[in-house]
Order: structure tokens, then sequence, then C-alpha cells
């Protein structure tokens, strides 16, 4: 049986490996390895989240920890090495745009392994963020490029990628029609397979429902709080800047409940405190999947500068502020459901338009067909 090597090492990389890990156990054609690099090493932040989604434990868990952006590439480079030149997969599969990502693709590229990136072709076309240089090396060190949305791969073929499968339609597990019949690892394939986050979601929502009690833990009225996360380094770098950001939650806000899960970036860079927000915003611990999810889906709106988070409101149909100048997801804010902060008008947006855009929820199932016909 072929070997194929997942890299993770954040929260969202977690939940995304979810559904692929699940597909690939059902069809049992592949024999997956785990890493994990251990750059989100908080119980909260990692551990909580295998245990609620029943994911394997990692065969292999490399402690990065944190520190710089060069500490984390560089480090998560030489420990992944380690493990890819001792286990010699087939391929190698990363999500998404964290340091781990970087660090997955550029020591399988080195070693002549095939990269695989599921959440391709992303761009904010902000240089400033870390995420963006990721994304950018990783799509371009790639063999197989998942994209989670059709503009994602046609962006791919205007940096010089070759042209989507299918002209960058929606490439299901049931129809691999327009995958070249020749194609193999050699090959450069750019694919819309659709975006796992929205078969995470899927399903997730139903056991969330039986197994979170975040509201009534909490005393909640669903519909009555807003929901606020944020821990991109561009808002919790600097203190004028997290500053800035609370004025603004305040004033979005207006003084209502606000729950606010908050990420040890953010609380580090605070020095645990409130950096200016108003009394009615309850800071907590970070929240588990199933929590988090609850408290989405029963919020009155939702504030972040998280990407996950922004498509996980499209899906359910929450209003969404972006705390960011730009936002990948634009698909989001033409529907209507989304609005960057600075096009905030004091009221939260209410779309109208279908939420369609990222696929029908069976992006794994495509993904682990494509990988299966490429190995085969």
């Amino acid at each position: 049986m072929k070997k194929i090597c997942f890299i993770v090492g954040a929260r969202p990389q977690f939940i995304k490996y979810m559904p692929v890990e699940r597909s690939l156990r059902e069809q049992s054609v592949l024999q997956p390895l785990l890493i994990h690099t251990g750059q989100h090493y908080d119980y909260n932040m990692s551990r909580i989240f295998f245990e609620e989604m029943g994911i394997p434990e990692p065969d292999y868990h490399l402690g990065v920890g944190s520190g710089s952006h060069a500490y984390q590439t560089a480090e998560g480079l030489i420990r992944i090495e380690e493990v890819l030149l001792k286990e010699r997969p087939d391929a190698v599969v990363v999500f998404g745009d964290t340091n781990a990502t970087l660090s997955g693709s550029m020591a399988a590229v080195k070693l002549h392994l095939p990269v695989v990136h599921v959440e391709a072709g992303l761009r904010s076309f902000n240089r400033d963020m870390p995420e963006e240089i990721n994304r950018i090396l990783t799509d371009h060190a790639s063999t197989v490029l998942f994209c989670p949305c059709k503009r994602a791969a046609a962006r791919l073929g205007s940096e010089g990628l070759p042209p989507a499968v299918r002209n960058g339609d929606l490439v299901t597990a049931d129809d691999l029609s327009g995958l070249p019949a020749r194609a193999r690892f050699e090959d450069r394939i750019v694919i819309n397979t659709g975006d796992v986050m929205y078969d995470v979601m899927k399903h997730s929502l139903a056991l969330a429902e039986q197994r979170s009690a975040v509201l009534e833990r909490m005393q909640l009225i669903p519909g009555s709080y807003g929901l606020l996360t944020m821990h991109r380094a561009e808002n919790t770098g600097d203190p004028e800047r997290l500053t800035a950001m609370a004025a603004f939650i305040n004033r979005a806000t207006a003084g209502g409940t606000v729950v606010f899960p908050m990420h040890p970036r953010t609380k580090n860079s605070a020095d645990g405190g409130r950096f200016g927000l108003h009394a009615g915003v309850r800071i907590i611990e970070p929240q588990g999947y199933f929590d988090l999810l609850m408290l989405l889906h029963h919020s009155r709106f939702l504030l972040t500068d998280s990407g996950g988070m922004q498509k996980e409101a499209y899906w359910a149909g929450v209003p969404c502020v972006t705390l960011r100048k730009e936002t990948e997801w634009t698909e989001t804010v033409e529907s209507g459901w989304n609005r960057l902060f600075r096009d905030f008008d004091g009221t939260f947006p209410e779309g109208e338009n279908e939420r369609d855009a990222y696929g029908r929820g069976t992006a794994a199932h495509g993904i682990t067909a494509v990988l299966s016909a490429l190995l085969g």
C-alpha cells in the first residue's frame, strides 16, 4: 500500500485533515502517516481537537513550539526532513498557509517528493502577511494543487501554473473526467475539488449539537450575543494596532455581549489584559471545535480575522465583519454575508445569495479519489 504523509501544525490544519483522514480510512487504499510539527502546543489549541474529532494520534510529534517565523520555519524544516528521510512516503500533503505548511513543502520538494497542497490558489495580495508568502511559495513548490473554488484555480493559471482541470469547474469523486489519463506525480495538476472545511462543518454540526453544552455553561441565549476571534500578527503584533482594533470592536458592538475566546498570541500581546475592550466582551479560554461551532451558529454576528471562520459564518448564514484590510475569501464578500471592517457602516451585512461557492461538502472524497488515481 502506498504511503502518504500529512503535515499539520495549527488548529485549522487539524480540522482540515479530519475529513481527508476519514475518507482514506473508508477507502483503505492509501496508508496515511501524520506529522504534527507542534506549532500550536497549547492543549486547547491542539490536543483537544484530536480528541473531539476522532483523529488518530500523530505518528510523529515534532515539538517545534513557538518562536519567530524564521525559527518555526527552519526548525520545522529540519525536523520534518528527518522524518521524511526515514519514512520515504510516496507523497507529502500540506494544508493552508502556516509556517508548518511552508516547512513541509520545502522539506519534501528538496527531497524530490511530490508535494500536494490542499487549499491552494488563495491570495490576499498583501505581502506583509507571512501567510501570503507561505501560500505563494507552497503553491509553486507543489505538484498537485487542490483548490477550494474556481477563482483560486484560475489564479494559479495566471501565475504560470498549468490550466486547471475542466477549466476550474468542480471535480467530485463520482466524476473525475478531465483528469489527464496519463497523469502521474511528475505532472503538475491544478484541480478544484471544493473546500474541505465545508465537509468538516456538515459532518460536525449534528455532533456539536449533541455534545456541546457551551451555551448552557455560559448562560447564553441564542441570537443575543456576538462572537469575536482575533489572532493574526497584523492585528496582535503591534500595541497601537491592538488598541485601534479594540476601539473598532467597541464601536461596532455598542456595548453588547460579545464572546471572545482569546488566542494565546493575543493574550501575550495584551499582557493578559483587556486592551481597552468594553465590559460586555466576555474573554474566555480557547474553545474546542464543537463549542466554537455552537457559539458561531447561535451568534448574532461574527467579528474575526480568521479565514476559516469567515467561511463558516458564510455557510451558517451568520453576518460577518472581517478584521482585516482584505480577504482571500472574496466570494463571501460578494455574496453579501461578509464585509471588511474598513467598509463597516454600523450595520452588519445581510446576505441573500446562495452559499455554494466552495463546493458541495464532498471535497475530501474528491481529494482522496484523485490521490488514489495518481498513486495507483
